[in-house]
């Protein structure tokens, strides 16, 4: 029988509203994807929405199936999986800002929120 692992202590805890935070993301993709990409400061182009189906696939998929299985199995190396992912997204955001200066507002915005994400799985684990 499966049993809900509630967190015990305060770096467990980090790790978990991270995750949590992550598959909350990633429900909003799947239901709601042109809202909340407009939220996020990007669309999709008039007449095309094969982007919409990437979104609810590929984006909304994934974060959600990441943020579900951190909450449900809740080990350490689960965790690590999911703070070094998001830490890799932190380095590609650095990436674009560098090589092809897109940095805005909310492109600054992201990087924070992402790299607190990463930082609660992290923080945990080390």
């Amino acid at each position: 029988m499966f049993e809900f692992p509630y967190p015990t202590s305060s770096g467990e805890w980090l790790a978990f509203a991270s995750a949590a935070a992550t598959a909350l993301l990633g429900l909003m993709l799947f239901v709601l994807p042109r809202l909340t990409l407009r939220a996020m400061g990007i669309g999709t182009v008039a007449g095309r929405d094969d982007a919409v189906a990437e979104i609810r696939s590929v984006m909304a998929g994934f974060l959600f199936a990441a943020g579900l299985g951190s909450i449900m199995f809740a080990q350490p190396f689960v965790y690590l999986v999911l703070g070094a992912c998001w830490a890799v997204t932190v380095l590609g955001r650095v990436v674009t800002a560098v090589v092809d200066r897109a940095m805005s507002r909310i492109q600054v915005l992201q990087t924070v929120i992402e790299a607190l994400l990463a930082a609660g799985p992290l923080a945990y684990v080390f």
